[in-house]
């Protein structure tokens, strides 16, 4: 079951209405602990004080912001909450841009957002209008002890927020411009059929970690007593080849029809068959 991992209000113009955010992904990788090599039993780390030479308890640990070498100065969590802003209980939608100005690599996180308790009209309207022009919104909230420029979407069935990297963030784009002046007719042409031939609809069950499963398949092995057997190396062409040559080749492999999918079982029946109209 999903968590609400926060609850406010949503604006834009005079309506305001209550909102509440889901997580709309969940990372899953998998965890190790740490363990003494020697008798394999769990480790632990230990809070140090320096001053005492001593080990404390976490009850004994409290935040502090370093404003100058070695001198701290102590912000105790009340105070954080007092000069929140406004945005940790109210995200103001700012302005509407349309969809296609938002490059992503602004977008950073997720979030389902849902209508809480007496918003369900305004908030289909909101998404309606949205879907209906073309718009996002722009807006910002304060959550995890920091500020977040948002955008507001209309997605397959209700409104979902991404967090945005500020501009300053996002690192600038001048070592990774591209010379067109590269590319031929010709190999363009041939580049387009491949991905036409290639192209398909978006459908993310297709896509597993490998990675994942392979670590999951290794832990499984492990606790059996077999042997890690290693994922087999990529083959690569160390050869430079004619990118003509090279796309020509792709295009021909795509179109070649497929290794026959009849079940073995369905092909030992046809070929009977066969055998007999012959007599």
């Amino acid at each position: 079951m999903a968590f609400t991992i926060w609850k406010g209000h949503l604006t834009f113009g005079m309506v305001s209405f209550p909102v509440k955010l889901y997580s709309a992904a969940r990372g899953e990788s998998v965890s190790f602990n740490q363990l003494h090599k020697h008798d394999g039993s769990r480790v632990k780390q230990v809070l140090f004080c320096q001053a005492e030479d001593k080990p404390i308890p976490r009850t004994e640990i409290v935040k502090g912001f370093e404003y100058e070498k070695d001198h701290y100065v102590v912000i105790e969590d009340e105070e954080i909450k007092k000069v929140a802003p406004q945005t940790a209980k109210v995200i103001e939608i700012q302005e509407f841009v349309k969809n296609e100005q938002v490059d992503a690599v602004y977008l950073e996180t997720s979030y389902y957002m849902a209508p809480d308790d007496a918003g369900e009209k305004p908030y289909a309207l909101l998404f309606d209008a949205l879907k209906k022009t073309g718009y996002v919104g722009i807006a910002k909230i304060a959550m995890h002890n920091r500020e977040h420029v948002v955008v507001l979407r209309p997605g397959p069935h209700g409104v979902i927020m991404h967090t945005m990297y500020f501009a300053h963030e996002i690192r600038q784009t001048d070592e990774f411009r591209t010379d067109l002046n590269l590319v031929k007719e010709k190999e363009l042409a041939l580049a387009i059929s491949l991905i036409e031939a290639l192209a398909a609809d978006f459908e993310p069950t297709k896509y597993k970690d490998d990675y994942r499963d392979n670590l999951m398949a290794m832990i499984e092995a492990k606790k059996a007593g077999q042997e890690v057997v290693a994922t087999p190396e990529p083959r690569r062409n160390e050869k430079v080849v004619d990118i003509m040559e090279a796309l020509k080749a792709s295009l021909a492999s795509v179109k070649k029809p497929a290794v026959s999918a009849v079940a073995p079982t369905a092909v030992e029946e046809v070929k009977p068959a066969k055998r007999k109209a012959r007599g």
